[in-house]
């Protein structure tokens, strides 16, 4: 009941997995999308699931980067199928699955010309939505990612920018998206949009690099963070009058904190949008079988508001998440490569 309830709210429901079993059950409680990324493709290869198709790719040649991305492709493309029907009955409004484009383009000890990377992003974004009516093309808000925006938009891409904290991304990946949409050859009647923003690793950062916050500002911030943006958003595209909503994902909603509530995070943020559930939180939310109400819109009391303003500075934040978290883009990645490299091995081996 509990998640029925959350949608009753306004919330969209998309589950951070492509496990096919996980799409399957997660569509069945009421989700309606889906998103990748390499841990997640790396998570279900582990489970052998995928040791057939990684045998009959390596005997056709392939190396170990193709393996990875047909892999990758196809899981997108299964999980695209589940939530088709929902992307039809919306018009294009819902029933998405995010592909993540290479996360390598973001690797620090390898970190390619600013052009190439641009010009890379956009030839990938176009070649992996090329065909497909209800992907996402996921692109971080970095320096290369944000610059590749416009031209993609412009390029009938639909776009999932991941990877925001902070408002001067959020603004930055909005706008470029939006310059681009405007030279769409279609038009504007299927542009549609979502911006991540990254709700639950702001507080971990807050607890270790802001460690004054009181006890009642402590554990808030990237909720009011989440929700100042989704506000910025509703207000920069309600005049725009498109056929489509221009969203806001709240991603990173599981609780990194063992004494906070499983649901802090989704019960916060209740009433709009989106949120991108790990799998774990999902089944949580269900068994608790509360009744949600919506939150979005509700800041914590002024005090709290004005101590996190005085305290915590939003570039220095994002400047440690973002190296954070082009970390955690890349590494999983490399970790994938690795190992597809080892399972292609003992499936050899065992022959």
């Amino acid at each position: 009941m509990s998640l029925k309830s959350l949608i009753a709210t306004g919330t969209k429901v998309w589950l951070d997995s492509v496990d096919p079993g996980l799409v399957r059950k997660n569509r069945a409680l009421g989700a309606t999308g889906a998103t990748s990324n390499p841990i997640i493709i790396s998570d279900i290869i582990k489970a052998g699931q995928y040791d057939e198709q990684i045998s009959t790719l390596a005997e056709q040649g392939l190396d170990d980067d193709t393996i990875a991305w047909k892999l990758d492709d196809q899981l997108v493309n299964d999980a695209q199928q589940v939530f088709l029907p929902v992307w039809e009955q919306t018009k294009g409004n819902d029933g998405y699955v995010s592909f993540e484009v290479d996360p390598l383009l973001e690797d620090v000890t390898n970190l390619p010309p600013r052009d190439k990377a641009v010009a890379r992003y956009v030839e990938l974004g176009k070649k992996w939505a090329a065909g497909h009516k209800n992907r996402m093309i996921k692109v971080p808000a970095t320096e290369h990612g944000l610059a590749a925006l416009d031209e993609l938009a412009a390029a009938d891409i639909t776009l999932n920018v991941t990877l925001i904290f902070s408002e001067r991304q959020y603004k930055a990946a909005r706008d470029a998206v939006w310059r681009g949409a405007q030279r769409r050859k279609s038009g504007l009647a299927g542009f549609k949009s979502v911006y991540s923003i990254f709700v639950s690793r702001v507080d971990v950062y807050t607890e270790k690099n802001v460690p004054d916050l009181s006890p009642a500002a402590q554990g808030q911030v990237g909720i009011v963070n989440a929700k100042r943006l989704w506000r910025l958003n509703q207000e920069f595209w309600k005049d725009k009058k498109l056929p489509l909503q221009q969203e806001i994902i709240f991603a990173s909603t599981g609780t990194k904190k063992p004494t906070d509530p499983p649901d802090k995070y989704v019960e916060a943020l209740a009433g709009s949008d989106i949120q991108t559930n790990p799998p774990a939180t999902n089944e949580i939310v269900e068994k608790l079988n509360k009744t949600y109400t919506r939150k979005v819109d509700q800041m914590p009391p002024e005090p709290i508001l004005r101590e996190i303003d005085q305290k915590v500075d939003p570039a220095k934040m994002e400047e440690t998440l973002m190296r954070e978290g082009t970390l955690k883009f890349a590494d999983p990645q490399k970790a994938l490569l690795k190992q597809i490299a080892e399972r292609r091995a003992a499936l050899v081996g065992s022959r």
